[in-house]
């Protein structure tokens, strides 16, 4: 194919060959947590089907992910942690870099929820959620981040904090009390992350999955009354796939969203816009 010169890109490119290369992430490094099952492992499968190399996070070790990635071709490293507390924080930044020798991508995939009548809800179980979903959240960005501005901004590329978020950082559930206070708060700190760290080279931004079929969302599509009140509000007429998460993170993940900051992403079928 003739190569055009796109001006309003500043790059000159052959035809078919910007896509592969705006979302080539050959020779990145990405810590994803949660990443045993479900959606952290579509999306460490889905960074690593792009050309990044994964470091894999989880209080069990995700081998099956593990398993896949190296399939592929490319390293994956298991790292051992409990995120329901801040102490394992600073090691998985420091056994990812020394395993791998840089950071480039952070994604906080993991997350707990717990399901109690607002009237009932324990201080125990608001304490469990919101320290694993957001005030550990919190301190794995810092800890990456003050790697990622070391190097960040060098030669055009950047490090890049990818949030999982949830419906409920948009909208109010029920019998959920401290997932849709962690959410909104994901939603909230990611945006205030991107005006800090914007400068300093660092692309902050979430992810708000829908309904996703996955071992913790299997007794709601057995459900038949709720699996079918659930697809009517969704008008793509299905579950989402974890493959479609690590698709969203792809995008985040890669220079073609340099210039995306703050945002949350919706990946829902169009919940949203019922």
């Amino acid at each position: 194919m003739s190569a055009r010169n796109y001006n309003f890109l500043n790059i000159e490119i052959s035809e078919g060959i910007m896509g592969q290369e705006m979302f080539n992430l050959e020779g990145k490094v990405a810590v994803v947590t949660g990443a045993n099952t479900g959606i952290g492992q579509g999306i460490a499968v889905a960074l690593a089907q792009a050309g990044a190399d994964i470091a894999a996070v989880g209080r069990s070790e995700a081998t099956e992910t593990a398993d896949l990635i190296h399939a592929m071709g490319r390293k994956c490293e298991l790292v051992s942690a409990d995120l329901s507390t801040i102490a394992p924080v600073d090691d998985v930044v420091e056994q990812t870099v020394s395993s791998f020798g840089k950071l480039d991508i952070l994604v906080n995939n993991a997350g707990v929820i717990r399901r109690e009548d607002a009237l009932n809800f324990s201080e125990e179980d608001w304490d469990t959620v919101m320290d694993t979903n957001l005030k550990s959240l919190f301190f794995l960005c810092q800890s990456a981040a003050r790697h990622m501005v070391g190097w960040a901004s060098r030669d055009g590329d950047r490090g890049k904090i990818i949030n999982i978020a949830s419906m409920l950082t948009f909208q109010g559930g029920i019998r959920v009390p401290s997932y849709t206070a962690s959410k909104s708060g994901v939603g909230g700190l990611t945006k205030l992350l991107a005006n800090e760290w914007a400068a300093k080279g660092i692309n902050v931004n979430a992810i708000a999955p829908g309904y996703i079929a996955t071992n913790n969302t299997a007794a709601l599509q057995a459900d038949e009354t709720r699996n079918r009140q659930i697809l009517e509000r969704i008008p793509e007429g299905r579950w989402g796939e974890p493959s479609d998460i690590g698709g969203a993170a792809v995008f985040l993940a890669s220079k073609a969203a340099d210039y995306v900051q703050g945002h949350i992403l919706a990946v829902d079928g169009g919940w949203l816009a019922r």
